[in-house]
């Protein structure tokens, strides 16, 4: 047996029908968008852009405290350098570039 309760009329279901079309029209294109490939590659590099970002900012944040440790074992909590630590390093550093520069004159000569 049909189903004789819809009381529409012809106008009101073909109204319908175009609002169904027009809707199912724009989700086909909404989705035509999402799977074109441009749209894809722009995804995926945004992902990309935004997984680098992460992972520098990570890294930023490690590198800051690394030298915010190295700083604090050379400047005390007024700023002050600290010499007992500050010149052993510093007569290394000045060693280390004095057997450089030694062992360079002595090649070349």
């Amino acid at each position: 047996m049909a189903d004789t309760s819809d009381t529409r009329t012809p106008a009101q279901i073909e109204a319908d029908i175009r609002r169904r079309r027009e809707t199912l029209a724009e989700t086909l294109d909404e989705i035509g968008v999402r799977v074109h490939p441009k749209t894809i590659v722009g995804d995926a590099k945004a992902k990309v852009a935004a997984n680098v970002d992460h992972t520098l900012g990570r890294a930023y944040v490690q590198v800051n405290r690394v030298v915010s440790d190295v700083k604090a074992q050379f400047v005390d909590e007024e700023g002050a350098p600290r010499l007992e630590r500050v010149v052993p390093v510093a007569l290394v550093v000045v060693g280390v570039v004095g057997l450089l520069a030694f062992s360079t004159r002595r090649r070349k000569g």
